[in-house]
């Protein structure tokens, strides 16, 4: 009886001391998660409102917006994909969350034949959002459009590669599976493969496309990212033009 009641406490003691050592770091990721605000993004949508005053969009275009990596080729993006008519939406350093909150406001709005989303980068290498919290919030903002406009086609683009991220390229993989899966016959849904064109023969992620950083694309790196984007649309969306 002695010896059980040993073993009972040893073993009290052994999960006590793992939920002290391992408790924070899961609760950290969750807080980490839970700490995504789409509302710190509220003025950079404003600041498309106002530029929409000035100079009206048309509808019937391609609206492709995303996190920084779209966010830094805002301003290039309409001559890198010419003549495909684009309406550049990236903003900030933002995640697939903040997407789904300004969805009606970033896309919506603008009655386009195509929408294409770049998130899960930040999601899973700066807020460790798990891959299938980000595919469910993908799968939410593509309820959201097609409950709206409901012959818009959805591109979504896979989570590219970076030197900066390596350790949580596996999540990111992950995710793009996920993301894969949901597009898997749906012919309005489309999956942009930009994570490929990034990596050397040898699988691993090339080392002279990235900025000083090691996460976002210098020249050479905007060249095969452009090039892969219009690859995908012209395909399906240069007729419409």
């Amino acid at each position: 009886m002695k010896r059980k009641s040993t073993f009972v406490v040893l073993s009290v003691f052994v999960i006590s001391f793992v939920a002290l050592l391992f408790g924070p770091v899961v609760i950290a990721q969750q807080d980490l998660a839970r700490s995504i605000d789409p509302l710190r993004y509220t003025e950079a949508i404003e600041a498309f409102e106002e530029q929409d005053l000035v100079s009206p969009p048309p509808t019937g275009a391609i609206v492709i917006t995303g996190s920084s990596s779209i966010t830094r080729w805002n301003k290039a993006m309409q001559k890198d994909l010419a003549p495909l008519t684009v309406i550049p939406r990236g903003f900030g350093g933002s995640t697939m969350q903040d997407v789904l909150h300004f969805i009606d406001r970033l896309a919506i709005a603008y009655k386009p034949r195509a929408i294409v989303i770049y998130e899960g980068d930040n999601d899973t290498g700066l807020y460790a959002v798990p891959p299938e919290k980000i595919a469910g919030q993908f799968e939410m903002i593509v309820k959201k459009i097609h409950d709206k406009l409901p012959e818009t086609r959805i591109y979504v683009a896979s989570v590219k590669p970076s030197l900066s991220r390596v350790a949580v390229w596996d999540k990111a993989q992950k995710t793009n599976v996920l993301l894969q899966n949901i597009v898997t016959g749906n012919e309005r849904l489309t999956y942009i493969d930009v994570a490929t064109p990034l990596l050397g023969s040898d699988g691993n992620v090339m080392n002279d496309i990235f900025i000083d950083d090691g996460l976002h694309l210098n020249a050479k790196g905007t060249r095969i990212w452009a090039a892969t984007f219009k690859a995908a649309l012209i395909k399906a969306e240069a007729h419409y033009e």
